[in-house]
């Protein structure tokens, strides 16, 4: 069982996604921290409910983000972790920092990348008049969101969406890919080999694994 640090920075659905899946018995990792950039956070309410270790970093108490970074390492690596998972995690991290994790850091990100990187992607989608969007696992790399794609989870665009609308229609799909990628790293299926992802030892397409919603 691996040993997995999530970092979060606020309600934590993911994260809760997570610990559902653990609970169940569809996760075989040890969540052994969860690390917060921001005080008082609902995800850190999550963690301890689920009896998980927490740690808060504010980061506004540093002078630079390379100063930032340096101290989440230095904690992060304090676990031990084979993996550290972005849940939600709401910093543009420095080079150094993605590159001393390369091929063991997952981020999910509410669009289908290339599609969209950055903020605000269902106003984005909805404003091109795209007719599906979604929701990204990827490695991550010095790129802000554009590390190798792992799953992709497509969802329809209807008449009448909304960003709100559309943001409920994502996040449940965030809730059903995350947790799939983590327990395909964990269970040895899931590689980053240079600027890919490698499934059950075959290099994904692009887009990665795809889950078409559309189609149920």
């Amino acid at each position: 069982m691996i040993n997995v640090v999530v970092l979060i920075s606020g309600s934590g659905t993911n994260l809760q996604a997570l610990i559902d899946a653990k609970q169940k018995g569809d996760l075989a990792v040890n969540i052994s921290a969860v690390i917060s950039n921001r005080p008082n956070v609902k995800g850190l309410e999550r963690a301890q409910l689920a009896g998980l270790e927490t740690l808060v970093i504010d980061h506004t108490k540093f002078a630079s983000r390379e100063l930032f970074d340096c101290e989440l390492r230095q904690r992060i690596d304090n676990y031990e972790p084979q993996l550290v998972v972005l849940a939600g995690f709401m910093r543009i991290l420095t080079e150094n920092f993605t590159r001393h994790y390369s091929a063991r850091m997952l981020n999910i990100h509410p669009s289908l990348l290339p599609k969209y990187q950055g903020l605000n992607t269902h106003q984005r989608a909805l404003e091109a008049g795209d007719q599906e969007h979604g929701v990204t696992v990827h490695f991550v790399t010095p790129e802000l969101d554009g590390g190798p794609n792992v799953i992709q989870a497509i969802v329809p665009i209807d008449n009448g969406d909304t960003v709100e609308s559309l943001a409920i229609k994502v996040q449940a799909q965030e809730h059903v890919i995350y947790p799939m990628a983590v327990n395909w790293f964990a269970q040895k299926r899931l590689s980053m080999d240079k600027h890919n992802s490698v499934l059950d030892n075959e290099v994904l397409p692009p887009s990665g694994y795809v889950l078409d919603t559309r189609m149920n």
